[in-house]
């Protein structure tokens, strides 16, 4: 498949998906009503319900999606690795604990930005030193393991925040982030992120020709040319500014970032650089996908998007690890 036709499918896959959640609710609306609310011509309720709850919430799902996968698709180019992405590797984990602290300790009073600020400090401090710690061991099991051991300390310091929250809304607001949500999100909250987000797809975009080269080994791209410390900055950055800006959106959602790269990776005939575009667009699209199914779920309590995704994610991670391990045997 070209990669033309690729991303055609998976951006009307997208739009497709977008549509579903402005028809499917607790009420659904017909096309007629949907297309009239966002027209302008329909009535206040119909409205408020498509511009002010549902496409936002599923622009936000979307836009966290697609950060996740391109930033998955670079980190496994980057590493080497289909297994690396910022959920397992304990980005996700880091960015929430940075915004739950800033919830916890009060400082979002000051200002909203500095809730994707501090997203964005806390998934490039962990992307830093998963890098440090990739060009140290030599082996990707260590690195996976380094990763897991990020994610399990964020893990137990956002349970210590949620332990001694002040109140029952503060441990509201920290358990957003913790378990992932798109719930009440508004144009606002994507407007915030969106500069963060555009800067990390940039840089992403710009480093994505040394993925390429970086399938031969980091000598052999040395040799044709690659500048391996500039390659592993626009990385780290962009994967920084991305997952954080993400994070600040939906709070902590894993494993899509592995999944969505590992699907796509055979269309482009396992090129790193083919693959960061078309990732983004798939998980987009499997987040918003996921939140419907969160929205029409026949449950008391809605469910958190971070707890579904995983839910769908941990088996096909498990999948992607034995068969890699079979392969290599």
């Amino acid at each position: 498949m070209s990669d033309r036709l690729l991303l055609a499918a998976l951006a009307a896959a997208g739009l497709t998906a977008l549509a579903a959640a402005c028809l499917l609710g607790s009420t659904p609306l017909g096309v007629d009503r949907v297309l009239a609310a966002l027209l302008g011509g329909a009535s206040p309720g119909d409205r408020i319900v498509v511009w002010e709850i549902r496409l936002p919430r599923a622009a936000a799902a979307f836009t966290a999606g697609a950060a996740l996968g391109a930033s998955g698709a670079a980190l496994q180019g980057l590493l080497r690795n289909p297994l690396a992405e910022p959920g397992v590797l304990g980005v996700s984990a880091t960015a929430s604990l940075a915004a739950t602290g800033v919830i916890y300790y009060g400082l979002v009073a000051a200002g909203a930005f500095l809730m994707p600020i501090a997203a964005i400090v806390g998934a490039l401090t962990a992307t830093a030193l998963l890098t440090v710690a990739a060009a140290r061991v030599g082996s990707v099991v260590t690195l996976i393991l380094v990763g897991v051991g990020l994610s399990s300390l964020a893990g137990a310091l956002m349970a210590l925040l949620l332990n001694l929250a002040p109140n029952p809304f503060s441990l509201a607001d920290m358990l957003n982030w913790t378990l992932g949500t798109v719930a009440n999100r508004s144009f606002d909250d994507l407007a915030l992120a969106a500069p963060f987000l555009g800067s990390g797809v940039v840089l992403l975009a710009a480093g994505r020709r040394s993925l390429s080269a970086l399938t031969l080994g980091e000598e052999a791209a040395a040799g044709v040319g690659v500048d391996l410390a500039r390659a592993r900055r626009l990385v780290v950055v962009g994967t920084g500014l991305a997952t954080g800006a993400s994070v600040s959106i939906a709070g902590a959602i894993g494993f899509v970032g592995i999944v969505a790269p590992h699907v796509v990776r055979p269309l482009v005939a396992h090129d790193p650089a083919r693959t960061l575009a078309p990732a983004a667009l798939l998980a987009g699209v499997v987040l918003v996908v996921a939140d419907i199914g969160v929205r029409l779920a026949p449950t008391d309590t809605e469910l958190r998007l971070g707890v579904v995704a995983a839910l769908l994610g941990a088996p096909v991670f498990v999948w992607i690890a034995a068969r890699r391990r079979r392969s290599h045997d």
